[in-house]
């Protein structure tokens, strides 16, 4: 059931709810809006959001299950230019860990991420505790060395750097997971619409969050390769589910490093496209 209401005292009859929604199934009726054809509908939730007055709940969601946006865009733009331009990839880290309602809270935020046809079948995967921690990155790294003992380095550039990785580890110097006290693991069915597209926004968006409360983060191409492409045996012990594509991996923590200013990445190369 799609649960959609209308508060008759709210509504202004504006029409908002009706040109907004993608698949065009909100018509009014009698004055007000209605779903005509509940099997179309995406659970998007535009309706609830377009609303000026909060007279839309659906799914058993209403207006009071939500936080109000500003309206004026100034208001977004400086805060969020500041996020992303002062956003480091963290390789020093304090061992406290995180509390696990607070990583819940920001896997909640990056749940809210877009997802291809609203499939929302992207799956997050905490490493949380100290022993565990400890136990998946000697289980990483004791495959990591049976599988490219004996394999020529130059057959793949990704070997060669996870050889000196390994080599690291047994001078008791952890560079792929950076001692850091926790590891998130993104991923999602083979056969969703979009996996790949999906998992990766989902990661931007903890990213960033995470980053906007003082957490670092890294993107961990290493712990990828490791688990998803050449030990792949390791996803069951990670509880991944069969038939699950492990997109990418994040390590984060507090940091144990502060940056104070952001850096200068130069201007963007843009295609500017006229067919006048």
């Amino acid at each position: 059931m799609i649960n959609f209401t209308v508060d008759p005292e709210k509504c202004i009859k504006c029409g908002a709810c009706v040109a907004d929604c993608p698949v065009k199934i909100i018509k009014m009726e009698d004055g007000f809006p209605e779903i005509t054809r509940e099997e179309r509908c995406l659970q998007c939730q535009h309706c609830l959001a377009v609303c000026p007055t909060g007279a839309i709940s659906i799914l058993g969601h209403g207006p009071n299950d939500s936080l109000d946006l500003p309206q004026k865009s100034g208001e977004r733009n400086e805060w969020f230019e500041k996020l992303v331009k002062g956003r480091r990839s963290v390789r020093r880290y304090q061992p406290t860990e995180i509390p696990p309602e607070e990583i819940k809270e920001l896997l909640d935020i990056a749940w809210h991420s877009p997802t291809g046809h609203n499939d929302r079948t992207v799956h997050f995967s905490v490493v949380q505790g100290k022993e565990t921690m400890k136990k998946v990155k000697e289980d990483v790294y004791s495959n990591l060395a049976h599988f490219i003992e004996g394999k020529p380095r130059k057959s793949d550039p990704r070997l060669a750097l996870l050889g000196w990785a390994v080599s690291r580890w047994k001078k008791g110097i952890d560079a792929i997971f950076r001692d850091a006290p926790h590891l998130l693991l993104v991923h999602a069915p083979k056969n969703a619409t979009t996996p790949l597209e999906d998992c990766i926004i989902a990661m931007t968006t903890f990213e960033l969050a995470a980053q906007a409360r003082g957490l670092g983060t890294l993107w961990n191409g290493m712990a990828r390769w490791a688990i998803e492409d050449f030990c792949p045996e390791l996803k069951a012990d990670l509880g991944i589910p069969e038939g699950h594509m492990m997109v990418y991996a994040m390590i984060f923590g507090e940091p144990a490093v502060n940056y104070h200013r952001t850096v200068n990445s130069g201007s963007a190369p843009i295609n500017w496209i006229d067919m006048n």
